[in-house]
């Protein structure tokens, strides 16, 4: 981000009536300083919860690049993440084959508003995402979302719901530029770390995760995250919960 100043010469400000400040030398340094130069900017996104440290923990969905997420988890944890989404602007869009379970959640997250979306599986209209507006688009859409044209895109990011692994599940977790895992069997624990290429310790972890715990994992980091809802999502979702 950068500041753009309309100035004429002597440094007057034109069209601007007023005293003139004192006038400074411009400020200038080597070119091959520029480098060292840094805009300090925190973290902001989505809280997705805490650590073990009970540090918070954010996804940036808003990117001016393509972003594909995957939860293989529960419907709740997803609905904290899109409540939370149209909580920092973005419009969510939900495309899904049990609109009863996002009803509610849709009434009460836009208070009047029409910030969050519902649309039946296929059948997501084009969305115009801009850096001004931009899109989460949640995909619940069973064990093999069908592809479809709702993919990411600059502004637009997809998160989509597995609640189990199913036979795209390999093809997605690959595909996907961050995949959280809760609670699943043994055997979708092996499965599950070696697509990710996770340590034994993870995957014999995976079938023990309490609710609300998720297992993310992007660009070689991972992160154990406790969601916990607050008292306004409790009231419309209840406690965490891994099972439908």
């Amino acid at each position: 981000m950068g500041l753009t100043g309309l100035t004429g010469r002597g440094g007057a400000v034109k069209g601007l009536r007023g005293l003139i400040g004192p006038r400074h030398a411009g400020h200038s340094m080597p070119a091959d300083h520029l480098g060292a130069l840094s805009l300090p900017v925190g973290d902001d996104g989505v809280v997705i919860g805490e650590d073990a440290e009970g540090r918070p923990q954010l996804v940036g969905f808003h990117r001016s690049t393509p972003y594909d997420v995957l939860l293989i988890g529960g419907l709740w944890t997803a609905q904290v993440l899109a409540l939370r989404a149209a909580g920092t602007g973005a419009r969510v869009v939900v495309e899904t084959g049990r609109p009863r379970e996002w009803v509610r959640l849709a009434q009460a997250a836009g208070a009047g508003l029409e910030c969050m979306t519902l649309h039946d599986v296929g059948r997501v209209p084009p969305l115009g995402a801009t850096v001004g507006s931009p899109v989460v688009v949640v995909r619940d859409c069973g064990m093999r979302p069908p592809r479809g044209r709702v993919v990411s895109s600059p502004w637009q990011s997809v998160l989509t719901l597995l609640p189990y692994l199913s036979p795209v599940a390999p093809r997605l977790m690959r595909a996907a530029t961050l995949v959280g895992v809760q609670r699943v069997s043994p055997q979708e624990a092996q499965q599950t770390g070696r697509i990710l290429g996770l340590a034994q310790s993870e995957v014999d972890a995976l079938p023990t995760l309490a609710d609300g715990v998720t297992l993310w994992c992007g660009g070689g980091e991972r992160h154990w995250v406790m969601t916990t809802a607050m008292d306004a999502e409790t009231g419309l979702l209840g406690t965490a919960r891994r099972m439908d």
